[in-house]
Order: structure tokens, then sequence, then C-alpha cells
């Protein structure tokens, strides 16, 4: 399966879910901002949830099918169409060559992620296909995708979607009557985000510290996929001590000098100076994927048992998801 690039929009990356044995020779992580969203795509199509997939940030884009195509998308920053006939997010859909698709703005978030059957075909490095962009790694030559990119399908599709391929195939755009409910999975209230407290949460005047609490936050401009910042009330410390240069992942929450604060995010550095105030509960980061400048955020302060139960609980419910559509083509 192949198809053609025509426009990228604000920014295409090819992705999957990071690289992650290389975190201690200081190779970030990487991969899909909202990996929820990426993991719905691939599990839709009978693909594993590691395959690459095309991130789209923001709507714009455009590409034509080359060949008959098997695709799935999902996440909030666009809706896909074919001229004007809508495309359904979150289930398999069959585009006959020639077909030209566009994203077009429709949804809250910034973030779409196009997953076509067998994942997309580019070479691994280090384990990953995803790009990172700063030391052009992995992806499509370490680079964002461009006009005239021709991607492909790995053609060593799963016994499920050769199935699912079967059913659709035709001379027209044909999509399941079943599609997988990724916002059941999400957070009821999507406005706030859920942290436990950072390692140093303690080096911070308490009644600044409660803020973190009390205060909406607001997504700064200079926000991209390596780290948001937060403007908000300033942050001041308690302690003039200093912090050697220690772990950070996404979702951390770091505190400048100045007193603001830092969420890091896919492309984030391995280890940071800045104290640790915070860090994102795991199932909360793909709400964080799809914030954009000048979205309007609150935090509530959990435990690190209730974001662990958390995440085992939404990781019980993807895991069931593949395997009810595995168990549709047994």
């Amino acid at each position: 399966m192949r198809f053609t690039i025509h426009k990228t929009g604000l920014l295409a990356t090819v992705q999957d879910l990071g690289r992650e044995a290389y975190l201690a020779q200081a190779v970030p992580h990487s991969g899909t901002m909202d990996t929820l969203s990426a993991r719905i795509a691939n599990i839709a199509l009978g693909n594993k949830q590691t395959d690459a997939v095309i991130e789209f940030t923001y709507a714009g884009a455009s590409l034509h099918a080359d060949t008959d195509m098997l695709i799935a998308y999902a996440g909030d920053g666009a809706l896909l169409y074919a001229d004007q006939q809508l495309i359904k997010p979150e289930r398999p859909v069959f585009i006959p060559a020639g077909t030209v698709l566009h994203l077009k703005t429709g949804l809250a978030g910034c973030r779409t992620y196009l997953a076509i059957a067998g994942g997309v075909d580019v070479p691994e490095v280090l384990q990953s296909r995803s790009t990172y962009l700063p030391a052009a790694l992995g992806g499509l030559d370490g680079r964002a995708l461009k006009p005239d990119d021709v991607m492909m399908g790995n053609p060593g599709i799963s016994s499920v979607t050769q199935k699912i391929f079967d059913q659709l195939k035709g001379g027209k755009i044909s999509t399941t009557r079943w599609s997988l409910p990724r916002k059941k999975i999400l957070p009821v209230d999507d406005g706030t985000i859920c942290l436990v407290r950072g390692p140093e949460y303690g080096w911070f005047k308490q009644a600044d510290a409660d803020m973190l609490w009390a205060s909406p936050f607001r997504l700064g401009q200079r926000s991209d996929r390596m780290g948001y910042h937060l403007e908000g009330a300033a942050i001041s410390r308690e302690t003039d001590r200093e912090l050697l240069s220690t772990c950070v992942v996404p979702g951390t929450i770091q505190v400048t000098g100045n007193g603001g604060m830092i969420m890091l995010m896919a492309d984030c550095q391995t280890t940071g100076g800045y104290p640790r105030i915070a860090q994102v509960a795991a199932v909360h980061l793909p709400l964080c994927a799809q914030l954009k400048p000048g979205d309007q955020l609150r935090f509530s302060e959990i435990t690190w048992e209730l974001a662990m139960e958390m995440y085992i609980k939404s990781e019980q419910e993807i895991d069931d998801l593949a395997k009810a559509v595995a168990n549709q083509y047994l």
C-alpha cells in the first residue's frame, strides 16, 4: 500500500511509541505525543500497537492514495475528508486508489494520527521508527515529511488486517459499522490534569506550591514536542539548594530559576537540572498532547498509588479493545 503526501500542514512526522532502550545513553524517548490515539488507530487495523503512524499537527494536510489502502485515524487535531465525504475516525476504512484525502479543522485538539495497514514502513533506528528532529534521527531520513514524499505500508500485515481489508475492499470508500471508543478511555474531566508530587516538591514555598492546585494555568506560545511553557502563578523556592542533573521523563514538570514551569513532552531530554515539582499521571498525557497555545488547564493532586491504578485500568481497557477486534476476525 502506498500514498503520496501533497501537503503536510504545520508539521507531519513518522512516529511510533518511542525508543526506550537508549535513555541511559541520553537518547530521548521521542515517539507519539498522544500515545492513546496512535494505539487506537493501529488497533482498529489489526496492526501492532507499536507500528509507526504519521503524526499530523493541526489541519491542512492532504495525501493521494497511489494504491488501494486500508487506513484508520484518531486524535483531536483534524477530521479526514475525501472531497466532501467525512471519513469517520477510530475505525478501519478502505480507500480506493486515486482518492485524495484532506485533513480539515473540526476538532478541539491539535494532533491527529494516521495508521496504514502494516504500519508506516521506514527503517528502524535504535529500535524505533520515531522521528527525533533535533538530531535528524529516525522516521524518513530524520526529518519532517514534505510534499511529494511517498510513504509505504509494511507488506507484512497480520491475518486480522488481511481479513478486514478483504471485507471492505471494493470500488468505493467503505468502513466497518463498529468503531473503538477512545473517549471512554480518557478521563471524564478533560480540563483537569492529574499530577503527583515530584521529588523536589518540598523545595518550594508552601503557599506558592499550593498555587499549583488552586490556580489555572495557560499553555504558552513557546510550546512544542520538547516541552510546554506554562503561564500562571510564579513558584518560589524555599531553599537555595541546587539540583544535580537528574532523570526526567515526558510529563515531568520543572520549575525554572524565575519561577516559571515547563511540562516536558515526548522529545524532552533524558536529564535536567531544574527541580521537579510534579509529574503528570501517565493516563493524562494524551490530554496534554492535544493542548494548544492559549488553552487553559488546571491541576489536581493524586497519589502515586492512584496514578498507578488509573494506568493499569487504562491499559486493561486498551488490551480489551485489541482483543475485541482480533476476536471478530478469528
